[in-house]
C-alpha cells in the first residue's frame, strides 16, 4: 500500500491530552517587620524599573521611621468639648519635588510620585483626624479637597501669584466648627514675594471663638528681610481681625522657614528684634554659614521690608506668642535646646525643624504629638519614603480654651529667651549712625547669642552640596 505523502504532510497533529492543573494559591499575605515593611514576593511578576534610575534594594525600606506618640502636659484640663486639635503639615509641592530633583537624589523614584505620596499624605491625616488641618505647599487642591470633603472637612484655599501653582489650604470639620470670616494676604501687592497666608475666625462648637494664621513664609535664606516683613505682616493682621472679634485667642501654622536657633524665631518670641545687629542673610538660620565673611549692611528697602519702617531699626509685632511644642517637654532623642523638636524636615541639604504651631492667651497646649528621634530620621537619607509622603512631617496639637488672664500672669512663654539685645532706645533707632553705636556697645550680648547658637548648629544642618 503506498504512502499517502500529501496527508501526512497538511493533517493536524492529534491533540496532546491536558495536563493536569494544579491549584493555585493566593500571593502571601504581607508581613510587618519591626524594622521595615517587607512585601510580598509575587513570581509571576518582575519589578518595572524607572528608565534610567539606579537600581535599588526593593524588598524593603531599611529606614522605617517609628510610630510617633503624644506627649500630654501634666495638668492638661482638656475637654473633648472645649479642645481642638490643630495640624500643620508641609506636603511638598508636586511641581517642587519635580523641579528639585538634586535634594531627592537618594529617594527611590517610586516613592516620589504623586500618586503614591498622596495616598501617604491623606493616610497620615486619616489617622491623627485632626479637626483643623493646614496644609502648605498645595498643587493639586482639588484631588484633595475632594477627598477631605467626603471625610466631613470643609476647606478654603489660598493660591500664590505670578507663575506659581502652589498655596495654602485650611480644612475644617464642619460638624465642630463654622467659619465666621476670612481674609487672606498676598505678600506681592506688599512687594514681599508672592507667598501667601490665610486668616480665619473659627467658632468651635458654637461657643468659643479663635483666629487661626495658615502661612509659608518664603524660604531663600539670603531674603531674611522679606521672611521677617511676611512673618510681622501676618502678626498684625492676626492680631487686627482678633480685636474685631473682642479679642480673641490667636494660633499660628505653617512653615516658618526659619530654625529655633535664628533670630526671626527670637522674634517671634520676644516680640522684638533690632535687626541693625544681624546680617540679613542670616536671620533664618538657613544659611550656610561658612559663604559668609562679613556683615551686611542694610539698605533703607530692606529695613522697610522687615520693620515697617525705613528709618526704624528695631521689628516689633503686637502678639505674645507661646510655641505649642516648646511647652511640653519631650527628650533629648528628639527636642533641642529650646524645647522644639529636632527636625520637621529632612532633605538632601537640611535637616531641622521649620515648621511651627503658636497660640497666644486665652489657650492651653494640652497636648502634641511627638516628632521621631533624629537617629531614625537620618536612618532613611532624607524624605519622602515609602512611608511618609513628604519631605516635611505633621506637627499635631490640641489646644484647650481657658478663661481670660491677667497680663501679669501670662504663661511664661520666653523665660528662657535672652533679651539683653534687644533692650535699646526707640527714639534712637531713626539715626543709622547711632544704631552702629549700639551695636558696638552690644558686642558682648551678641557674642553670647553667637555661643548659644554653635551648641545648637549640630542640630539643624545646612548641608554643603557635597555628601551629608
Amino acid at each position: 500500500m503506498a504512502y499517502n505523502t500529501s496527508r501526512a504532510r497538511f493533517s493536524p497533529p492529534a491533540p496532546a491530552a491536558p495536563r493536569p492543573r494544579k491549584r493555585g494559591r493566593s500571593p502571601p499575605a504581607a508581613v510587618w517587620c519591626a524594622s521595615a515593611y517587607v512585601p510580598p514576593f509575587d513570581h509571576r511578576r518582575r519589578w518595572q524599573n524607572h528608565a534610567g534610575a539606579p537600581r535599588r534594594v526593593w524588598q524593603g525600606y531599611p529606614g522605617s521611621v517609628p510610630s510617633r506618640r503624644w506627649i500630654v502636659a501634666d495638668e492638661a484640663s482638656t475637654s473633648s468639648r472645649d479642645s481642638c486639635t490643630i495640624m500643620s503639615y508641609n506636603i511638598l509641592a508636586d511641581t517642587h519635588a519635580q523641579n528639585h530633583p538634586a535634594l531627592y537624589w537618594d529617594v527611590p523614584w517610586d516613592a516620589m510620585r504623586w500618586d503614591s505620596r498622596r495616598r501617604l499624605i491623606l493616610n497620615e491625616i486619616r489617622l491623627w483626624d485632626s479637626d483643623l488641618v493646614c496644609l502648605q505647599e498645595v498643587d493639586r487642591f482639588r484631588g484633595i479637597a475632594a477627598e477631605m470633603q467626603q471625610r466631613g472637612y470643609e476647606c478654603s484655599f489660598k493660591g500664590r501669584t505670578w507663575d506659581a501653582e502652589d498655596g495654602c489650604a485650611t480644612f475644617w470639620k464642619s460638624e465642630r466648627l463654622r467659619l465666621l470670616e476670612e481674609d487672606s494676604i498676598d505678600f506681592s501687592e506688599f512687594n514681599l514675594w508672592n507667598n501667601v497666608a490665610q486668616i480665619l475666625v473659627f467658632e468651635l462648637n458654637g461657643t468659643q471663638k479663635f483666629v487661626l494664621g495658615n502661612i509659608h513664609v518664603l524660604f531663600n535664606p539670603k531674603r531674611g528681610d522679606i521672611k521677617l516683613g511676611q512673618i510681622r505682616m501676618l502678626l498684625e493682621k492676626s492680631k487686627a481681625l482678633s480685636e474685631k472679634w473682642d479679642g480673641i485667642p490667636i494660633v499660628l501654622a505653617g512653615d516658618f522657614n526659619c530654625t529655633p536657633d535664628s533670630a526671626i524665631y527670637k522674634f517671634l518670641s520676644t516680640m522684638k528684634l533690632n535687626v541693625s545687629l544681624h546680617d540679613r542673610r542670616q536671620l533664618s538660620g538657613l544659611e550656610d554659614s561658612e559663604d559668609l565673611y562679613e556683615l551686611y549692611r542694610w539698605s533703607a528697602e530692606q529695613v522697610r521690608n522687615a520693620t515697617g519702617f525705613s528709618n526704624v531699626m528695631v521689628a516689633r509685632h503686637p502678639l505674645k506668642l507661646c510655641s505649642s511644642y516648646a511647652m511640653l517637654k519631650g527628650n533629648s532623642s528628639n527636642r533641642g535646646d529650646h524645647g522644639e523638636p529636632l527636625a520637621t524636615s529632612y532633605h538632601k541639604k537640611f535637616l531641622g525643624t521649620v515648621d511651627y504651631l503658636w497660640y497666644t492667651r486665652g489657650l492651653e497646649c494640652s497636648r502634641v504629638l511627638d516628632t521621631p528621634p533624629l537617629s531614625a530620621l537620618r536612618k532613611t537619607r532624607g524624605l519622602p519614603t515609602r512611608e511618609i509622603g513628604s519631605d516635611h512631617l505633621p506637627i499635631v496639637a490640641e489646644f484647650v480654651f481657658t478663661g481670660p488672664t491677667p497680663d501679669d500672669s501670662e504663661q511664661e512663654c520666653d523665660s528662657e529667651q535672652e533679651d539683653d539685645s534687644e533692650q535699646e532706645d526707640d527714639s534712637a533707632q531713626k539715626d543709622h549712625s547711632e544704631q552702629e553705636d549700639e551695636s558696638e556697645q552690644q558686642d558682648e550680648s551678641e557674642q553670647d547669642d553667637a555661643s548659644a547658637q554653635e551648641t545648637t548648629r549640630a542640630k539643624h544642618i545646612y548641608f554643603a552640596d557635597s555628601d551629608s
